[in-house]
């Protein structure tokens, strides 16, 4: 065998070591990807479970407020029942909008606001909130990985051949970033 034919091999070997070694990344960072969803798909599971708790405590209170209670209610019901990733952000977007709706209405009763179950609800809730919001700053992150490895030369060259492609963040719809982009108002 001659030299030339051994570095051919050689350099034919090397290239398919790099191409797999380039794959298995792409397969990592989509199935980091898909955990860190799995541990958001955990928080919102305990989230639903909750909300229907919290409905029926305000609907004590707030019999006119059922325009609110409605939307957070068929909200919680689509989100259950979405099931790819992306109609679970969208889905899940909207059932954080209504429960900003909620948490509005719900400044109009002071006595519910005092009732003990209905704080250890709205703490349980904001809880819930937080560790979803940790989950979902991780959830990004891993997504951005994976975009980066898909945009990026030369894994860009392998992600478009094997279907690898750009996936979208869990990102604030643009309804409650309008919201957010005001300043709060301080009342004492």
């Amino acid at each position: 065998m001659s030299t030339t034919v051994i570095i051919i091999l050689v350099v034919v070997v090397l290239l398919l070591l790099w191409g797999v070694s380039i794959y298995n990344n792409l397969v990592r960072l989509r199935n980091n990807r898909e955990n860190a969803f799995a541990n958001i798909d955990v928080q919102l599971k305990q989230r639903h479970d909750l909300i229907p708790q919290l409905v029926a405590t305000v609907k004590g209170y707030a019999t006119h407020e059922k325009e609110v209670l409605m939307r957070v209610t068929e909200a919680r019901s689509a989100a259950m029942g979405a099931t790819s990733i992306n109609d679970k952000i969208q889905a899940e977007n909207a059932l954080s909008s209504a429960l900003s709706g909620l948490k509005i209405s719900l400044e109009a009763y002071p006595d519910l606001k005092a009732n003990q179950n209905f704080l250890q609800l709205q703490g349980e809730i904001s809880d819930i909130e937080n560790k979803l919001a940790a989950t979902r700053r991780f959830f990004n992150s891993t997504t951005r990985e994976l975009n980066n490895a898909v945009q990026t030369f030369p894994s860009n060259i392998f992600a478009g051949m094997f279907g690898f492609g750009k996936e979208p963040m869990f990102e604030i719809p643009q309804e409650e970033r309008a919201v957010m982009d005001k300043a709060p108002e301080i009342k004492f």
